[in-house]
């Protein structure tokens, strides 16, 4: 009885990914769609899609290797904080570590050749297949008859002849190959990973460049007003109150702070050191500026975690001052 092979497929959610798994799955393979989730991107649109074509999504979380990874990535970054080449190569790894326990022969993904300017060149594709450690195993379907043959293809897993041969940056073919999977609803694709937005990398980039990349602080990112004081000091200001309850939920031992006499935003300090009577000043400064209903001078509320024990009088900063702090 001839086997039936299985494989991985990393999947993203969109198009390709879509269509990868189920051109394989129409060839007779077993195919377990695999999504590799991190704070910069969840699995939300991927599990849709997975439901939409039919498949269970096995969601594996690879933050701390990731994490790791982001503080010196080989091939570097793209226009932002993304480095999609070490990325994807992580992400393959991660696959082929994981193929033992899932009885998998070979990994797939649904990359096509030229169709990214950075990710999906030749060379590109090389790169990530060397940083996976699994580059024998990986089949790439749509553009497979255009690549060079891998173990499963010269072992006779697969055949050439039924892999693609798409390339380039149209997606004329994929929209055809759509119609013909029943696909009637598919994401945009590139979209959804944090690191290709610019306001989130000059976050993230404070954060390696202060030896603060942890995934605690990474959380952080996406809530309220972030701003750098000095190298020992950061704070996070709330913008509105659904920022001042996912803020409270970071709370541990941190200095927090509020205006005393009208409702505003919660700010969260985030420092090496214990706060100079100046430093304290200036962040209390800072905060009020964005507290809208208080007065020029008032009084904000401060202590370590949720005990607000103490108050400073402060006059709100000037809006050229605080443009100095943020980190945009």
């Amino acid at each position: 009885m001839k086997k039936k092979y299985r494989c991985f497929a990393l999947f993203s959610g969109g198009l390709d990914s879509m269509l990868a798994v189920l051109h394989m799955n129409s060839l007779g393979y077993d195919v377990l769609p695999v999504f590799f989730q991190t704070p910069f991107f969840g699995p939300g649109n991927a599990l849709k899609a997975a439901e939409h074509i039919g498949f269970n999504l096995l969601v594996i979380d690879i933050t701390t290797e990731h994490i790791e990874m982001l503080k010196n990535p080989r091939y570097g970054f793209g226009k932002n904080m993304n480095p999609c080449i070490d990325c994807h190569g992580l992400m393959l790894r991660k696959a082929g570590e994981l193929m033992r326990a899932y009885n998998v022969d070979f990994i797939i993904s649904g990359e096509v050749l030229g169709q990214r300017p950075m990710s999906q060149r030749a060379d590109a594709l090389n790169a990530v297949g060397k940083l996976s450690r699994i580059n024998d195993l990986l089949i790439r379907p749509l553009s497979q008859r255009l690549l060079s043959d891998t173990l499963p293809v010269r072992e006779g897993w697969i055949k050439r002849e039924d892999m693609l041969d798409l390339h380039g940056r149209g997606r004329k073919a994929q929209m055809e190959l759509a119609g013909r999977y029943g696909i009637t609803f598919y994401h945009n694709p590139g979209g959804g990973c944090l690191l290709t937005d610019k306001a989130y990398s000059n976050r993230l980039r404070d954060l390696q460049e202060h030896d603060m990349l942890n995934e605690k602080q990474i959380r952080l990112l996406n809530i309220g007003r972030h701003f750098r004081i000095n190298e020992n000091i950061k704070i996070v200001v709330g913008k509105n109150s659904l920022d001042n309850e996912r803020l409270n939920a970071f709370v541990e031992d941190q200095i927090v702070m509020q205006a005393e006499s009208v409702p505003g935003p919660l700010g969260i300090i985030i420092s090496r050191k214990r706060l100079k009577p100046a430093e304290l000043e200036l962040v209390a400064s800072l905060l009020l500026r964005y507290s809208n209903k208080a007065p020029d001078t008032d009084w904000i509320l401060y202590g370590e975690g949720f005990s607000l024990a103490h108050r400073i009088q402060v006059t709100k900063m000037r809006p050229e001052q605080v443009a100095e702090f943020l980190i945009q």
